[in-house]
């Protein structure tokens, strides 16, 4: 409550109390909280998300905005409507994972969850190993100057232990490492995948920083990288990108999955 107060013309003054106005709540998201519980692993796919009645109950909305809420994560394809039954989380194969909300969930929620982070751990085993074959083929001097920016980036942080936040500086030159590998193909995908799969790069990166025993050991691996690349050598460049993900998987306690690319490297010619 407050006055507000007017000046008439012949000087007197009048006065009335106003309210003040109280900022609308914002209500609570069901498709925010079910994203962590489902990016988390709580929820497995298969399993059936509570019901839309439980869900009201929870979070004191009404129906209506509760299937709102549900219709998002439909879209993203992390979770679909069965007819009489309810909601039950999909494949991990079927989820949106390009999507911008999807990898924005991924980051913040996917950190504990092993099963998602053995998707993406795959995902990059196909990935990676050829698109730094790529870059030793294509890559610029720019793009070496990049790149090794980026390496003197993680190894003057791992080097110095008065750094306030020298995991996430170290996690910041460590995904600069790699998206200056995806911008030296000079394909123009791999250079805007490099942005959209940033999030999901990250999240290894960042989980697997964490983990490492050995930090020196996966500075090395990288630095493989970087002069194999640098050498024009296309096949070296394929085999350290995959140490480099091999280095990731131990950190996070991961076998290193089966892919149908990734462990392809004798098909290689060695030039």
């Amino acid at each position: 409550m407050f006055d507000i107060c007017q000046r008439g013309p012949n000087g007197s003054e009048r006065c009335h109390v106003k309210s003040k106005q109280t900022p609308s709540r914002k209500r609570p998201s069901v498709a925010e909280a079910l994203a962590q519980e489902i990016f988390s692993g709580e929820y497995q796919p298969g399993d059936f998300v509570p019901r839309e009645v439980d869900l009201c109950e929870r979070f004191a909305l009404n129906r209506s905005a509760v299937r709102s809420d549900l219709r998002q994560l439909v879209d993203a394809g992390i979770i679909e409507r069965i007819s009489g039954h309810g909601s039950k989380v999909r494949e991990y194969s079927d989820w949106n994972i390009l999507d911008a909300q999807v990898t924005e969930w991924m980051t913040r929620y996917a950190a504990p969850n092993p099963g998602v982070q053995r998707e993406i751990l795959a995902f990059r085993l196909d990935v990676e190993p050829y698109v730094a074959m790529t870059a030793a083929k294509r890559a610029t001097a720019h793009d070496l100057v990049a790149i090794e920016e980026a390496f003197n980036g993680m190894g003057s942080d791992l080097n110095d232990p008065t750094s306030n936040d020298s995991g996430r500086l170290h996690s910041d030159y460590d995904i600069a490492f790699h998206v200056a590998i995806f911008k030296a193909t000079h394909n123009i995908v791999w250079s805007q995948l490099s942005h959209i799969l940033r999030p999901s790069i990250l999240l290894l990166i960042e989980t697997s920083n964490v983990s490492a025993s050995d930090p020196a050991q996966s500075l090395e691996r990288h630095r493989l990288l970087m002069e194999s690349i640098r050498a024009r050598r296309p096949h070296e460049a394929f085999l350290a990108a995959q140490a480099v993900l091999a280095g990731t998987a131990s950190a996070l306690g991961l076998e290193i999955p089966e892919t149908p690319l990734g462990h392809n490297a004798e098909l290689l010619s060695p030039t």
